[in-house]
């Protein structure tokens, strides 16, 4: 995703603000943790650190990679008390820590940001290569509502609708968002587009900015279930949601659970 320095900055800025805890995440990834019995966590994506601060809390040693120096910058600020977190701009495409972990995390559908895959592979080998012997890898991921995607080929595509709302942070103003969304079959993409626009106390318009066009890939069942055993993993668990549902034509995620597949 390209984009100038005060868009990213604002991105940034007002992450935490606009994306919300799914239900039952944060219980989720602190039982995975609490399992891994003081062992490691990474967080691989791990923008401004919004499941990573919750486990900092539990005492957890992490680390957080991610690619945007502005997110880490938030992150950095928001774990200051917590001597266990260590943060690293990295590209979840090619890193090398040096060490193992015994629990690895892809949270908040940043998976989908590789479009390739290439850029896919390069992705869950670097992750293998981190993951220790008995380790679990937890990858979550949408599950996609093929409607939707075809609406999108229709009358919803391009169209600009409301989306989140919030109180930025820094400035106290009022944030809304508007997005507009693309599908192109024959790549497996979504292309989106952001609107804000600041308001401040009085009503009035003090900022308007644009972000996108970006694009996310589109992933289903046994695409994944493929990725991951050429990866060399093996399939623990599939849910539905983070309360451990199973996976239905009616859910909204996708929480994959793997490990080391044996030989692999």
């Amino acid at each position: 995703m390209s984009q100038d320095k005060p868009e990213r900055d604002y991105y940034a800025q007002t992450y935490d603000a606009a994306v919300e805890d799914w239900p039952g995440e944060i219980e989720f990834y602190r039982k995975l943790a609490a399992q891994a019995k003081g062992g490691a966590v990474l967080e691989v994506a791990c923008g401004t650190g919004r499941v990573a601060l919750q486990l900092l809390r539990d005492d957890v040693p992490l680390v957080g990679i991610d690619l945007s120096p502005e997110m880490l910058d938030v992150a950095r600020t928001k774990s200051a008390a917590f001597p266990n977190a260590r943060w690293v701009e990295a590209d979840m495409r090619a890193f090398d820590l040096g060490e193992t972990f015994e629990l690895v995390i892809i949270p908040g559908h940043a998976f989908h940001n590789l479009t390739t895959p290439r850029d896919q592979i390069a992705c869950l080998s670097c992750i293998k290569r981190h993951l220790a012997p008995a380790g679990i890898f937890v990858l979550h991921l949408d599950h996609q509502d093929v409607k939707w995607l075809g609406d999108l080929r229709r009358d919803r595509g391009g169209v600009f609708e409301a989306a989140e709302e919030y109180w930025h942070p820094l400035t106290g103003n009022w944030v809304r968002t508007r997005r507009a969304w693309w599908y192109e079959p024959s790549t497996q993409t979504a292309i989106s587009q952001t609107k804000w626009e600041e308001i401040d106390l009085g009503g009035q318009t003090v900022d308007r900015r644009t972000m996108g066009p970006y694009r996310l890939h589109c992933f289903f069942r046994f695409e994944v279930e493929h990725l991951l055993a050429r990866t060399g993993f093996a399939v623990e668990a599939l849910y539905g949601d983070f309360l451990r549902g199973e996976l239905s034509d009616d859910s909204s995620e996708m929480v994959w659970l793997a490990k080391h597949a044996l030989g692999g």
